[in-house]
């Protein structure tokens, strides 16, 4: 199929475009440069005049598959009916056509906002082969995941046996080649086992040792780090922090930004890492400080985490925080689960304008994306659910667009918490190029997804379309078009027909020898055989997962 798209002011940062009025031509699923003479040919034309064109969105930590998912599920059904709101009524020919929070539901809601790419950022290998049935499930965009590490047993008797570096890069191919991810998550790393053993702790910081194996935290992240770069894995090793959610935690993100020693490091959610402990609360903004570190340091790139003002749910495999935070559940039911090498905390929550602690929470996310300078390595993300559901971004976006409504809202926050933080004195606002960076161009270039985020040609045709004639919320709210592999899916915000996708993956080069050494380590510690942790390709459509080059 060819179409054109025509008149529309193009917004590129990957051709350094801004605005210029420039057609697209595409042709089956490709965009393209055709010579002037077979430009003629594309007689199917979208005159898009006045709207703005970019390429389609990409998120790069969203929770919305797997284990803790369709636990939150369970325990909250009634989030179902207001989680992804969405007034737009959908066809009814549509699978699950007025479903919010489910798999139907989240590849429809992504769509209709212009989002293309979407990549769960937890996955627990012994839990991957469910997690990437529920994937194939999710329409309209593609999908990719990261593999957890860091807590599991081999990796930490690898570590204390001082098995060597390739021993433990072998293994690390083996659970992303075999969980079908993109890359590494590390969340707490060795927290996790600590907490099995100890119960609770106070904090645990880089250098503090895991019990039974004699390791530090600091030496686990390094040698995973040093396996990332091995591995020649194209997405820097995805960190979740210690001490997430503590006051005066930011000492941890610190520590963690010099623990990479330039070593390329991404760390995820970092709102819930900019904490203080300064003021007669002993509650305050880290943010300040961080974000100077970050600007300092190229090799970090990071996304934000933002809290929003709604009722959420908050899921984490960090068990250790999950298991303190109970006592907020609103309403007052949680769920923590611990299973072999894995498992995970699932808590509603609310956050409030008048609450000091939420309201400085949403003070201390709009001050990072304010107060570091490079949107080439800050991502927009709400830690979906965590902080907000992903339905929030359009109001994100025009709350760092807008600063006649940022000071809007600022005005209705807890007084205290709008007094202790520095929001209000930021005056910087993001142009729409940089928000097409950080949601776009950006994502593409840090996961490694060589075809999308641009309008090159011969970039896969994920084309968004937006009327800037609206206010920001609204124009990213719905978009006026959405092309999804050269395939018109949406039309004014609404879905126009069900779209199979697929799943990008690593398929990384090792040493297979290893295989003997985790199948002995399964029979002699886990519950089921090796052969069920690793994704069989033949319960999956042909075609369903989708190999880029490391």
């Amino acid at each position: 199929m060819k179409f054109k798209i025509v008149n529309g002011k193009v917004i590129d940062p990957t051709q350094n475009l801004d605005g210029k009025i420039q057609d697209i031509f595409v042709e089956n699923g490709f965009i393209t440069n055709p010579s002037t003479a077979e430009s003629a040919k594309y007689n199917i034309v979208y005159d898009v005049k006045g709207m703005v064109v970019m390429a389609g969105g990409i998120d790069i930590h969203s929770h919305i598959a797997g284990g803790n998912v369709n636990n939150a599920r369970l325990l909250s059904p009634e989030i179902h009916s207001n989680f992804l709101e969405n007034n737009l009524k959908r066809k009814s020919f549509l699978p699950g056509f007025n479903s919010r929070w489910t798999s139907e539901g989240t590849g429809y809601r992504y769509a209709e906002m212009g989002f293309t790419t979407v990549i769960e950022p937890a996955v627990t290998p012994i839990n991957s082969f469910l997690t990437q049935l529920e994937l194939e499930k999710i329409p309209m965009i593609d999908k990719g995941c990261l593999a957890i590490v860091g807590n599991d047993h081999f990796l930490l008797d690898a570590l204390n046996q001082q098995r060597g570096q390739s021993y433990i890069d072998d293994y690390v191919a083996w659970n992303v080649n075999s969980s079908k991810s993109l890359g590494l998550k590390v969340i707490n790393a060795g927290g996790t086992e600590l907490f099995k053993y100890k119960g609770e702790s106070e904090n645990f910081g880089l250098d503090d040792i895991v019990p039974q194996y004699g390791v530090s935290s600091r030496k686990i992240l390094e040698a995973l780090n040093i396996s990332n770069e091995n591995l020649r894995i194209p997405h820097p090793i995805h960190v979740h922090c210690n001490n997430l959610g503590m006051a005066g935690n930011v000492d941890s993100i610190i520590d963690t930004i010099d623990a990479a020693q330039g070593r390329r490091m991404h760390l995820a959610h970092i709102q819930f890492y900019s904490y203080a402990d300064e003021g007669k609360r002993g509650f305050s903004s880290g943010a300040l400080r961080l974000a100077e570190k970050i600007n300092k340091n190229q090799n970090i790139s990071v996304d934000i985490g933002q809290v929003m003002f709604k009722p959420t749910i908050t899921i984490s495999s960090d068990i250790w925080k999950q298991n303190q935070a109970k006592s907020n559940a609103h309403p007052k039911k949680w769920v923590i689960s611990e299973v072999e090498d894995g498992g995970g905390g699932v808590i509603p929550y609310e956050y409030k304008q008048k609450n000091f602690v939420n309201a400085l929470q949403w003070s201390i996310g709009l001050e990072l994306f304010l107060m570091i300078k490079d949107p080439w390595r800050v991502f927009l993300t709400t830690d979906h659910p965590n902080g907000a559901p992903f339905t929030s971004y359009p109001e994100l976006i025009r709350l760092l667009m807008d600063s006649d409504f940022r000071n809007s809202e600022i005005d209705k926050i807890n007084i205290n918490a709008k007094e202790i933080g520095n929001i209000k004195s930021i005056k910087r606002t993001y142009n729409l190029y940089e928000i097409v960076i950080m949601t776009r161009a950006a994502p593409a270039r840090i996961l490694g997804l060589k075809d999308r985020g641009s309008l090159k040609p011969g970039s896969v045709a994920d084309i968004s379309v937006y009327d800037p004639n609206k206010s920001i919320d609204d124009m990213f709210r719905a978009a006026e078009y959405v092309f999804k592999n050269g395939n018109q899916i949406v039309k004014k915000g609404k879905v126009l027909t069900h779209m199979k996708t697929v799943t990008k993956c690593l398929n990384l080069k090792y040493d297979t020898k290893i295989h003997k050494k985790i199948k002995s380590w399964f029979n002699n510690y886990y519950s089921l055989s090796l052969d069920e942790f690793e994704v069989d390709e033949n319960f999956f459509t042909a075609n369903n997962f989708q190999e880029i080059r490391s």
